[in-house]
């Protein structure tokens, strides 16, 4: 039995600006995006019938057509029927630790696992770049989320550019279990209240995607200052998050007032906030000083940090 065992992690924004609004839809967004060492593990197995079956540990997430992770499954599929013919089916057993509708990409991250470890299990050599164009078809995140690391990404997050690696800053997450906000709602809320503000002329508008590029948190990210990048981390988004969940803002303030935080920040479009502290040792107390302010068993509190890759092979069994 041909087998994978994968390591998916979750990604936090350092910066999210939006820039304008697309054809397509969409926004034009300048981000930089960080994996972190929070992560689910994705496990897959050659299966006897052609079916796709997900499995998963969190009562919240869904196991049929509406997982990201099925749908990997369900794309590569269908981009390679000779090939899913002669392997068969596949078993996709999902253990989560990220939190459910966080604003981590944790759906995002298990697609993307999918497609590393499917691209595994049918020896199908494809490479990264081909791997992230057909992550881009499920979701802006996937894409980021098979290479990970330290990344400026734009269009509407599928662009790329890879930044020097930013291992080992210390972290505190939090998020309450019940709280979601919806990503679309964050958006089009933020359309109707700054969308004036929104750059329509083409050229401006890569003109302000390539500005990041040359940004005060990038000069922070290559100098590798913790300090520094705590003090440039910015997400257009908490304009219309905050003032509509106060639990959030709480949290945010809570945090901003600890001794040894450096920043703090909500996550994509929430209801995440992380902050940056300058240690593990310090981590640790300022969990547990958020855990006595706010005694609330609903609050999830992580300490992790960040580090310089996407999905990661655990174990590979095959019968080759």
């Amino acid at each position: 039995m041909r087998s994978y065992s994968l390591i998916a992690p979750a990604k936090i924004n350092l910066y999210l600006e939006i820039i304008g609004h697309r054809p397509d839809g969409y926004h034009e967004l300048a981000m930089i995006l960080q994996s972190i060492d929070l992560a689910d593990q994705i496990d897959l197995h050659a299966a006897s019938t052609e079916a796709i079956r997900v499995y998963c540990n969190h009562p919240q997430v869904p196991t049929d057509n509406s997982n990201l992770a099925y749908r990997a499954a369900e794309l590569m599929a269908r981009q390679f029927p000779d090939v899913f013919s002669n392997f068969g089916g596949i078993d996709i057993t999902v253990t989560k630790r990220i939190p459910v509708a966080a604003g981590l990409a944790g759906g995002s991250t298990n697609a993307a696992a999918v497609l590393v470890g499917i691209d595994l299990l049918w020896n199908l050599g494809l490479t990264k770049s081909e791997l992230e164009e057909l992550g881009a078809t499920l979701g802006s995140d996937v894409p980021f989320c098979i290479s990970g690391g330290t990344v400026i990404a734009t269009g509407r997050g599928e662009q790329l550019s890879p930044l020097p690696s930013l291992n080992h800053i210390h972290l505190v997450l939090a998020k309450y279990r019940s709280l979601e906000v919806s990503t679309p709602w964050a958006y089009k809320t933020y359309r109707q209240e700054f969308g004036s503000s929104y750059v329509k002329n083409t050229e401006d508008l890569v003109a302000r995607a390539n500005a990041v590029h040359s940004g005060e948190m990038v000069k922070a990210i290559l100098d590798k200052d913790a300090a520094k990048i705590s003090q440039k981390l910015h997400n257009d988004l908490e304009k219309v998050v905050l003032p509509a969940y106060p639990k959030v803002l709480q949290l945010r303030e809570l945090f901003a007032s600890q001794e040894g935080v450096l920043g703090t920040m909500m996550s994509g479009s929430g209801p995440s906030v992380f902050a940056i502290v300058e240690s593990k040792a310090q981590a640790e107390i300022v969990k547990q000083q958020i855990r006595t302010a706010i005694p609330d068993e609903d609050l999830e509190l992580f300490v992790t940090q960040t580090i310089a890759n996407g999905i990661q092979i655990l174990q590979g069994i095959g019968d080759r």
